[in-house]
């Protein structure tokens, strides 16, 4: 074999070992991010890709102060539970609930979303809950979009957590669907309150459709 043909051997056996060390790191988190899944009970809850989407962008959001992460789900219809809470130090589901989509995203399912200024829609992404205030709808929980392009406008937007009376499974029970926001996850009254405590001051929210 030439010092060539052996130089060329060499760095292909290196670029081969590189490439499997690193598939399996990229194994290795999976597998820990499954059991993560598991243990804490979303068999039947979520789907393991929404969850591991979710999971990998709060661990890569550095302004993240608090193990605690909310997944919607706005796949599903606003008919369905598609607001989960989740305590990731005790690996518990902390919240599933309803929550409302902005009235310009859709009826019962949200197909439309915007980080635009007065669109009344529902923005997408990844976002860093804030402060708590008292509005016009009472307590509520301001949130920072952190997804550049799809919701880094929503404080700007004022695009908060807060109760709303159409967010409640009666209203379900009326109307076939729940009321809309102007684009904020508008919830229950019943757990507002318990919901934004737990979330409040630097946990992930992490919006899919």
């Amino acid at each position: 074999m030439t010092v060539k043909s052996l130089f060329v051997f060499l760095s292909a056996l290196m670029l081969s070992s590189a490439v499997t060390a690193k598939t399996v790191e990229e194994s290795s988190q999976i597998n820990k991010i499954e059991d993560k899944y598991h243990t804490i009970g979303l068999e039947g809850v979520m789907d393991f890709d929404l969850f591991k989407d979710a999971y990998e962008a709060y661990k890569s959001t550095d302004t993240a102060k608090k193990p605690v992460l909310t997944i919607i789900d706005y796949k599903r219809p606003s008919t369905e539970k598609r607001f989960f809470v989740i305590d990731l130090e005790k690996e518990e589901l902390a919240f599933e609930t309803y929550v409302a989509h902005g009235v310009n995203s859709g009826g019962k399912t949200a197909t439309e979303f915007s980080n635009i200024m007065s669109s009344r829609q529902t923005s997408l992404g990844v976002f860093v809950t804030n402060e708590t205030y008292y509005g016009n709808h009472g307590y509520s929980l301001r949130l920072d979009g952190v997804s550049d392009g799809l919701n880094d406008k929503a404080r700007d937007r004022h695009i908060v957590v807060h109760a709303a009376d159409y967010a409640t499974k009666e209203f379900i029970n009326k109307h076939g669907y729940l009321g809309r926001s102007w684009g904020c996850p508008a919830l229950s009254p019943e757990v507002n309150k318990e919901v934004i405590d737990m979330i409040k001051g630097g946990s992930v929210i992490y919006a899919s459709a």
